[in-house]
């Protein structure tokens, strides 16, 4: 828990637990307190574990418990915990570091729509120039890899450059912010 942190209620003389379960809606108000306590947990204990029980699958509080690439957390449904080794082995993982996310919830992250991307509104050939200049190629290199005349090759990349919103400006090298948009995208 690192010095002077002891965990509460402990007056210092028992460590922290590996892992904590709290369901997402605690009294009083039965609103969010338990991802609440989660968060607080997890800024004040950052090494124990953190298994949050939900009724409703929440994407958006899963997203919360472990944005940021955590680890030692875990979001379930409690409809999960009727399967006691399946809840045991959840705390099990959380208590080691491990991350536990409800397959309801991962179905629903991964079947929803993805945000629109300046990307989308690339052409095929669009994309293929700014692949080859995510390379670090110029665009004579871009020429001789699409068999492009060096006309064709500027056209496309002022369209890409237009298309993802970068206009020229006094310090800006859109060439690289072209492909950061790419390599984020």
């Amino acid at each position: 828990t690192g010095p002077g942190r002891a965990w509460p209620g402990s007056a210092g003389r028992a460590a922290p637990p590996e892992a904590v379960v709290v369901d997402i809606r605690m009294p009083p108000t039965h609103t969010t307190e338990g991802l609440d306590a989660a968060a607080r947990l997890r800024e004040e204990f950052p090494d124990v574990g953190v298994l949050v029980l939900s009724a409703h699958v929440e994407p958006a509080y899963a997203l919360e418990l472990v944005e940021g690439g955590t680890h030692a957390a875990g979001y379930l449904l409690k409809d999960r915990v009727t399967d006691i080794e399946e809840l045991v082995e959840a705390v099990r993982r959380v208590g080691t570091g491990g991350l536990v996310i409800d397959p309801g919830v991962v179905a629903q992250l991964v079947g929803r729509a993805r945000a629109h991307s300046p990307l989308d509104d690339l052409s095929d050939r669009e994309r293929e120039v700014l692949t080859v200049m995510a390379e670090g190629r110029s665009n004579q290199a871009i020429c001789q890899r699409l068999f492009l005349s060096p006309k064709t090759v500027e056209a496309y990349v002022r369209s890409v450059f237009t298309k993802l919103g970068l206009h020229q400006g006094p310090d800006d090298n859109r060439r690289v912010l072209a492909v950061l948009t790419f390599l984020r995208g």
